[in-house]
C-alpha cells in the first residue's frame, strides 16, 4: 500500500512539475505574441505614416513652386499659395483613386503586378498631362458656371479654391471607403457648390448640370453592355470552341485590329486634342487604316506566339496580354490629359485672375507649372496610395482574367466614341466600373444557364435524397459581389451633392474669415 500510494505521489508531483513548466512556456510564448504584436504595429504605424509623410512633402512644394511662379502682392501671395498646395493635393487624391479604373483590370486578371502597373501607370498619366492637357483644363472653369462682372477676382479666386478643396476631400474620403468616384463629378459639384454660394443658382448652368446628372446611368450601362458584348464574342468564338487554338488564330488579330481602330479614334477625340486637331473624316480614315495594319501584322504574331501553346484556357488567355497592356497604357495617357483638368483647372483660373484682373474663365492661360503640379500629383498619388484600389477594382468586384480585362480596356474606348457620336455625356470612371459589372453578370449568366435551380446561400441537407437533388446544382454562389453594386452606386449618387455642400460651406467659412479680418 505504501508502494503504491508512493507511486501515486511521485504521478502527482511529476503532473504539477510538469504543469509549472507548461504555464512557464505559455507565459514565454505570450510575451513573444506581445512583441511581435508590438512590433507588427509599429511596422504599420511607420508603413502608414511614410506615404503621408511624402505626400505632405509634396503639397508644400507645390504651395513654394507656386510662390516662385508669380509676381503678386503681399495680400495675393497667401491665397496663391493656399491655391497651388490645394491643387497639389487634389491631383494625389486623383492618383490615389481614378488612375486604379484604368490598371486595376489588368492586375486583376494578373497580366501586370501591382509594382508595374504602377510604372506603366505614373509614366503615361504623366505624358499626357504634360503633352496633351492643356485644352482640357481650360473647359472646367466654364461650363459649369457663367461669373460676370457681379463677382469680384476676390471672390471667383476664393470660389475656385473652395471647389479644389471640396473636391479632393470628398475623394479622400472615397478613396479611404475603397470607393471609386469620377474626379470630374467631384471637382463638377464643388465648381456648382461654390457657384451658388458666392452667386446664387442662376450662376450655374443646369443645362450641363442635367447632362452630368444622366451620365450617371448612361456611363455604366453603355459600358457593362459594350464589354459583355466583346466577352460573349470571345466566349462563343474562342474560348468554347473544340479547336480554340485555331479560333484563335482567326479572331485575335481581328480583335487586335478592332483595338486598334477604337483607340486611334479614341485618342484622336480625347487624347490629342491639343496637339492635334482631327476632322471627323481624317478620324474615319486614320481609324479603318488602323484596323487593317494592326490586322495583318498581328496575324503573324499570333501564330508566332501560339506555337507553344496547347488547347487549355489559360494558355489561350495569353495571347491578349500584349494587346491589354498597351491598351491599359493609351486609357492612361488619355485618362492623364484630360483629368489632369479637375486637378488643376480652378487653379488656372486662379492664376489667370491675378494676371489678368478679371474672372472671365475664357480667357484662362495655362502656365507649365501648373500642369506639371497635376502631373507629377497624380503619378505620385497613384504610387503612394493607388494599390489599395487597384486590388478592390481588379480583384473584389468579380473575378477577371486576360480576356476579361480587355474587353474592359475595349470597351472603355468604345464606349467614349458611342456617347461622342450622340453627344452624351460620360464619365471614364463610370464606363470602367460598369464595365466590370457587365463581364461579372455575364459570366453568371453564361454559367448559370437555369436560374431557377439556383439556391441562395448554403444549407444542410436534411435527408441523403435532399442531398443527391443537389447534386445537379452547379453553382451556388454569385459571381459579382453585390455589395459593391450598391455601395459604389451611392458614392456615384452622393458625389455630386456632397462635393457641393463641402464647397459652398468652405466659401462661406472663407467669407466669413475676410469679414472678420
Amino acid at each position: 500500500v505504501l508502494t503504491h500510494d508512493l507511486f501515486y505521489f511521485w504521478i502527482f508531483g511529476a503532473f504539477l512539475m510538469k504543469n509549472n513548466q507548461i504555464k512557464k512556456s505559455n507565459r514565454y510564448v505570450n510575451d513573444l505574441r506581445r512583441i511581435g504584436y508590438s512590433g507588427a504595429q509599429v511596422t504599420n504605424v511607420r508603413s502608414g505614416f511614410l506615404p503621408i509623410s511624402i505626400s505632405l512633402i509634396f503639397i508644400v512644394c507645390a504651395g513654394i513652386f507656386g510662390n516662385m511662379s508669380l509676381s503678386v502682392t503681399s495680400e495675393e501671395i497667401i491665397i496663391l499659395i493656399s491655391a497651388a498646395a490645394i491643387g497639389g493635393y487634389m491631383a494625389l487624391n486623383i492618383g490615389a483613386n481614378d488612375v486604379a479604373n484604368n490598371m486595376g483590370p489588368a492586375v486583376g486578371g494578373k497580366v501586370l503586378t501591382i509594382f508595374s502597373a504602377i510604372i506603366i501607370a505614373a509614366v503615361f498619366e504623366s505624358a499626357g498631362a504634360l503633352l496633351a492637357g492643356g485644352d482640357v483644363v481650360k473647359t472646367v472653369a466654364k461650363g459649369i458656371v457663367s461669373p460676370g462682372q457681379e463677382i469680384s477676382p476676390e471672390n471667383f479666386r476664393y470660389m475656385m479654391m473652395s471647389a479644389l478643396l471640396s473636391a479632393a476631400l470628398w475623394i479622400n474620403l472615397a478613396t479611404y471607403l475603397n470607393a471609386p468616384v469620377s474626379t470630374t463629378h467631384s471637382i463638377v459639384g464643388g465648381v456648382m457648390g461654390a457657384g451658388i454660394a458666392g452667386g446664387g443658382f442662376g450662376l450655374v448652368n443646369w443645362a450641363t448640370m442635367s447632362k452630368i446628372a444622366a451620365s450617371w446611368v448612361i456611363s455604366p450601362v453603355f459600358g457593362g453592355l459594350v464589354a459583355a458584348s466583346l466577352l460573349l464574342l470571345i466566349q462563343v468564338k474562342i474560348i468554347n470552341t473544340q479547336d480554340r487554338k485555331s479560333a484563335a488564330l482567326k479572331w485575335v488579330p481581328f480583335l487586335i485590329g478592332l483595338m486598334a481602330a477604337a483607340f486611334i479614334a479614341y485618342m484622336s477625340i480625347k487624347g490629342l486634342k491639343k496637339i492635334w486637331k482631327a476632322d471627323l473624316i481624317e478620324i474615319y480614315i486614320y481609324s479603318i487604316a488602323g484596323f487593317l495594319i494592326a490586322w495583318r501584322v498581328s496575324i503573324p504574331l499570333v501564330k508566332k506566339q501560339s506555337t507553344n501553346l496547347s488547347e487549355k484556357k489559360q494558355d489561350i488567355y495569353k495571347l491578349f496580354n500584349i494587346p491589354l497592356i498597351l491598351g491599359v497604357s493609351l486609357l492612361c495617357f488619355a485618362h492623364g490629359a484630360n483629368d489632369v483638368a479637375n486637378a488643376v483647372g480652378p487653379l488656372a483660373a486662379i492664376v489667370s485672375s491675378f494676371g489678368q484682373g478679371t474672372s472671365d474663365s475664357s480667357d484662362i492661360s495655362i502656365p507649365f507649372w501648373v500642369m506639371f503640379i497635376g502631373a507629377a500629383g497624380i503619378a505620385l498619388g497613384l504610387m503612394l496610395f493607388g494599390p489599395k484600389l487597384i486590388t478592390t477594382v481588379g480583384q473584389k468586384i468579380t473575378r477577371l482574367n486576360a480576356p476579361r480585362a480587355y474587353c474592359v480596356a475595349l470597351a472603355s474606348a468604345i464606349t467614349v466614341l458611342i456617347a461622342t457620336a450622340f453627344g452624351l455625356p460620360v464619365s471614364s470612371t463610370h464606363i470602367a466600373i460598369g464595365a466590370i459589372f457587365g463581364v461579372g453578370f455575364l459570366r453568371e449568366t453564361m454559367e448559370n444557364p437555369n436560374k431557377r435551380r439556383l439556391r441562395p446561400g448554403h444549407k444542410l441537407n436534411h435527408t441523403a435524397d435532399e442531398a443527391f437533388k443537389g447534386l445537379n446544382i452547379r453553382l451556388r454562389r454569385k459571381l459579382v459581389r453585390r455589395r459593391f453594386v450598391f455601395s459604389i452606386a451611392s458614392a456615384w449618387i452622393v458625389t455630386v451633392p456632397s462635393a457641393a455642400i463641402i464647397s459652398g460651406l468652405l466659401f462661406y467659412a472663407s467669407q466669413h474669415l475676410i469679414s472678420m479680418d
